[in-house]
């Protein structure tokens, strides 16, 4: 993790952990993946954005836990899942997917089935 993230989480320990286990996945199982972090996201890139973590509030606060993260994804089609919090289409064919992460647990194999087929999509757009 760069000190641009680190910096992006300070005083979060709990969302640091959760991003650094998603970022330790994301750079072991795609390949050419850049990172470029700003005030409001950490953002993943291969030809195109594919996805970025953020703090982005997507459902209601009281709905929230304590302690998440949100991960955006970018894909050529809707996800049929209750694990996304929220989904639209920005432009045809081209749905945006938010996720809140807020345990280890979330982020497994059928997320990252999710974060491959976005970095696919990307690459290819």
């Amino acid at each position: 993790m760069n000190g641009d993230a680190l910096l992006f989480f300070e005083g979060k320990p709990a969302e640091q952990a959760l991003y650094e286990a998603l970022e330790a996945r994301i750079f072991s199982e795609i390949e050419n993946v850049r990172l470029k972090v700003s005030k409001s996201q950490i953002s993943f890139y291969n030809r195109h954005l594919f996805a970025c973590v953020s703090f982005l509030r997507v459902k209601r606060k009281a709905d929230l836990p304590q302690h998440y993260i949100t991960l955006t994804l970018g894909l050529d089609r809707p996800l049929e899942s209750p694990r996304v919090a929220v989904a639209t289409e920005p432009y045809p064919n081209r749905w945006t997917h938010h996720f809140v992460l807020s345990r280890r647990e979330e982020i497994d194999d059928e997320l990252m089935d999710w974060v491959r087929q976005a970095a696919l999509f990307a690459a290819i757009k």
